[in-house]
């Protein structure tokens, strides 16, 4: 034992205090290390005489009092004496402010955490967020992407609609031919390939071996038929004898009785244009006409210009100066000025104008068969070329929509589809006098009533 004052052997005075007036800052003493308590229920601080040190509370929730680790009265389970100071702050946190159990957590699967220091931990921050800012929203905005992509398609489309239907000439007045038969099922439309040199220069007129008669007369005639049962095109040769029956005058308005006088087909379009064309068509067929249409040569040659060239496979080489063509046998792509010699040209052919007609059936179905393709209707530069060159000489009746008319293009396609059929009205023979070409009256009344009725055709053609 120690003579020394105040200091004894009784260890227990480590937890009561000492009776010295001063801290025992200078006797050794045993470091005692506190180990973090378990969660204890809040309870109110101990009040009374000499107490200083009180726990700090996290977010307004009391706290039991906490103790220092180097507070040797809290190990020891004594109390100090009324009015000593320690010299320590019991409720101090010791360490920076981003110690353990404070501040905002971050990282994902962290929770609340509380500190050994008597705060409260921060919230463990959530993964999909950063520093405060939510993640984007992916699905929304590819979903407003979408809907701006339909409201941009839908405004064009619509615009281009617009457009191309304000371009349509519709010229030809229908509702002036007299005595018109009933319509069938389908939709039957008159094909016109005119002569027209309108808006042609002088060097288009020689490149295109045109020529410069005045007026304009039928190059070709077709009668297409779309209904149930597929396409039919028929083919009117220009050469076909017809009689021209009563009509009024597309301009003057006066009728004209009928005499029994027969001419070729084309010569009712050079006498009084299109109505009185439609009208000796119905008369001597039978058939309703539901909608004209009329292309002049610019138009036909600016169209597969526009388009890049139609691509049509040639069995036999041949050659005519008037028309200008010179063809090899074999596939080869033609452009403006060859297509329009390739459905002109009937002198190179035995058949003369019979053979032209498929010609023309066949250059008509391929340049429909290669213009209506996504790459075209969907691509603008290739699409509005294409329209305007073909609506700027187009000549239609003032009853057909751009609906309608697109109705005619697909249709078109459909012939070289394998859906249609294509043939020349059926032919006896040829008159002794001029050499007109007789219709089989006996077969076309038979076509006549399978086209009105919508079933599938089969008369055969010449």
């Amino acid at each position: 034992m120690s003579d020394r004052p105040g200091w004894n052997d009784d260890s227990d005075r480590y937890g009561r205090g000492s009776a010295s007036p001063e801290p025992e800052g200078a006797r050794s003493m045993p470091r005692v290390q506190r180990h973090p308590a378990p969660p204890r229920a809040p309870q109110v601080p101990p009040q009374g005489p000499g107490y200083q040190g009180q726990g700090r509370q996290g977010y307004g929730t009391p706290e039991a009092p906490q103790h220092d680790a180097y507070d040797p009265y809290a190990q020891g389970g004594g109390q100090a004496g009324p009015g000593y100071d320690s010299g320590y702050n019991t409720g101090q946190v010791y360490g920076s402010p981003q110690g353990p159990g404070h501040g905002q957590g971050h990282g994902p699967g962290h929770g609340p955490g509380q500190g050994p220091g008597g705060g409260r931990g921060g919230r463990g921050g959530d993964g999909g967020y950063v520093q405060g800012r939510p993640a984007p929203d992916w699905r929304r905005r590819i979903k407003l992407g979408a809907l701006a992509l339909v409201v941009v398609v839908l405004a064009v489309s619509v615009s281009t609609y617009f457009w191309a239907d304000s371009k349509l000439k519709r010229e030809v007045d229908l509702s002036k031919v007299i005595d018109r038969p009933d319509a069938g099922d389908g939709t039957n439309y008159l094909i016109v390939g005119s002569d027209s040199r309108q808006g042609m220069s002088a060097e288009d007129k020689k490149k295109l071996h045109t020529g410069s008669a005045e007026g304009k007369r039928t190059d070709s005639m077709m009668i297409l038929h779309n209904g149930s049962n597929g396409p039919t095109l028929v083919s009117l040769p220009r050469d076909s004898n017809v009689e021209i029956p009563s009509f009024v005058g597309s301009e003057s308005g006066k009728t004209y009785q009928g005499t029994g006088r027969t001419v070729k087909l084309n010569a009712a379009y050079a006498e009084d244009g299109p109505e009185l064309l439609v009208r000796t068509v119905e008369y001597n067929t039978g058939l309703h006409i539901d909608h004209y249409v009329e292309i002049g040569f610019g138009g036909f040659a600016s169209i597969v210009d526009a388009i890049g060239g139609v691509e049509l496979d040639i069995p036999k080489a041949f050659k005519d100066k008037n028309s200008g063509a010179d063809f090899q046998a074999g596939k080869q792509t033609l452009n403006g000025e060859q297509s329009l010699a390739f459905v002109r040209t009937r002198y190179a052919f035995a058949g003369s104008d019979l053979d032209r007609t498929k010609n023309q059936q066949k250059f008509l179905a391929a340049l429909a068969s290669q213009t209506a393709t996504p790459s075209t209707l969907i691509n603008p530069f290739k699409l509005y070329p294409v329209l305007g060159a073909g609506l700027d000489t187009l000549v239609v009746d003032k009853d057909m929509s751009l609906w309608s008319l697109a109705r005619m293009f697909f249709a078109m396609k459909g012939v070289t589809g394998g859906d249609g059929t294509s043939m020349n009205i059926p032919l006896s023979g040829q008159s002794t006098s001029g050499g007109n070409l007789i219709w089989d009256k006996a077969k076309v009344k038979q076509l006549v009533e399978q086209l009105k009725n919508d079933e599938k055709v089969t008369v055969q053609g010449s």
